[in-house]
């Protein structure tokens, strides 16, 4: 089987699972790497598992200088991600981004109706949907008992997490904070589950900067009376990561995201393995609209709107 050669444009903290799967990808191989920070580029080394890469400082060298791409993962900080997904978009490259998709839900519209016009793939990476036990949880549901209530909890200390990448804690580039980044994982498990829904209720914490570090969301199916709860905390002493499924005849299912992971982070390796199997698998075709990232960052700005504004 023909390897796919993917690129992938920003070296930061969430770079290194797309790296890894790309390393052990038997449809998939590295093909350019690139990043604004020279010191990205040589921690990286410009190698794969089979040698060297071409390595770039600006996307746009990387795409002037003609390296053949099948496709590209960009995970460059938030606010550059619409203007980085355009210009893959309009050279023909399909696109692998990581959520949110954009910062806004126009831009994410804009985006998927340049994919859509252009026929070129652009796939939003919601990693947690490739879980393992949120895949069994999903799976396992009888389908003739309907969904009463999902809560999805995503806690975290963000400074752990995030390296050198502090982008996160400006608002301006993030899009905001825990709603904006943690919030597009948890509202797709929602989606997943119930389908599309509806923001009801919103209460959000900020700390002294401006920054929201906490929120309690509620939600509604648009097809029933199903609710969800969406908990994120960024200030969490540690991590918890868990979906809880109540369906109608009172049983109550559960997934723990980490369960079975021992080590930081060591969840996502297989997450993100699952992600880069499934752009790989677009690749092929047929090309179908990818309609959730817009719908994410739509319910991030729902939650703003209907912010209940409380001090952390």
């Amino acid at each position: 089987m023909t390897r796919h050669s993917i690129a992938v444009v920003g070296l930061g903290v969430i770079s290194r699972f797309y790296l890894a799967a790309l390393d052990a990808s038997p449809a998939a191989r590295l093909a350019a790497v690139c990043d604004r920070d020279p010191a990205a580029l040589a921690a990286r080394g410009g190698q794969d598992a089979s040698g060297a890469v071409p390595a770039y400082r600006d996307h746009r060298e990387l795409l002037a200088a003609g390296p053949p791409l099948d496709g590209v993962v960009i995970t460059v900080p938030n606010d550059a991600h619409a203007a980085l997904c355009a210009d893959f978009l309009r050279a023909g490259v399909p696109v692998c981004v990581e959520k949110p998709l954009a910062l806004t839900g126009a831009e994410g519209a804009e985006l998927t109706a340049l994919a859509q016009a252009s026929g070129v793939p652009l796939f939003t990476a919601f990693h947690r949907r490739y879980n393992a036990a949120v895949g069994a949880l999903a799976a396992g549901l009888p389908r003739d008992v309907p969904v009463e209530r999902v809560t999805v909890r995503y806690f975290e200390r963000i400074e752990e997490h995030i390296g050198r990448d502090r982008w996160y804690l400006d608002p301006a580039r993030c899009g905001g904070g825990c709603v904006a980044d943690n919030g597009p994982n948890a509202f797709d498990l929602v989606r997943l589950l119930l389908g599309e829904v509806t923001v009801e209720t919103a209460r959000i914490g900020y700390d002294g900067t401006g920054l929201d570090r906490t929120a309690t969301i509620g939600l509604r199916s648009v097809s029933g009376a199903a609710r969800a709860t969406v908990e994120l905390d960024w200030s969490y002493p540690g991590e918890l990561k868990d979906v809880t499924v109540t369906l109608a005849d009172g049983s109550v299912h559960h997934a723990d995201m980490l369960a079975g992971h021992q080590g930081f982070k060591s969840s996502l390796r297989h997450e993100y393995a699952a992600i880069l199997a499934d752009f790989t698998a677009r690749l092929r075709g047929p090309y179908r609209v990818d309609h959730g990232g817009t719908a994410a960052l739509e319910l991030v700005e729902a939650a703003y709107r209907r912010t209940e504004v409380t001090a952390c």
